[in-house]
């Protein structure tokens, strides 16, 4: 099958993007393409362990889920610095990279969607 990458560039919670895009990603893993998955921006607020949401499906058992069935996720660098969120604030298995790194990722896709 083919490789989407897939990236988030909203906090979660207060729009449906990131959880759309999250579902997105799990449904593509169940139908056996290849799923990068890269936080940007506030996106990366998705990548955030220790949540627990009262009124909405909680995005850390999905990105849980989606690593667990093989999905990839990167966050940018750049990005949690400006936010003041260190490596140790999200969930295991992200990968802390750059521009360089994210380009390469596009350029090895067949799709590449924008949430």
């Amino acid at each position: 099958m083919g490789t989407f990458t897939v990236v988030i560039s909203e906090s979660p919670y207060g729009r449906e993007k990131p959880y759309t895009a999250l579902r997105f990603a799990l449904s593509s893993l169940v139908d056996e393409h290849n799923v990068n998955l890269f936080l940007v921006q506030d996106g990366v607020y998705v990548g955030l362990n220790k949540q627990s949401p009262k009124q909405y499906p909680n995005h850390f058992e999905l990105l849980k889920t989606f690593l667990e069935e093989g999905g990839k996720l990167r966050v940018c660098g750049v990005c949690i610095e400006a936010r003041g969120v260190s490596r140790e604030d999200l969930i295991d298995g992200v990968e802390v990279i750059g521009m360089h790194e994210f380009v390469d990722w596009v350029a090895e896709s067949e799709k590449v969607l924008m949430f």
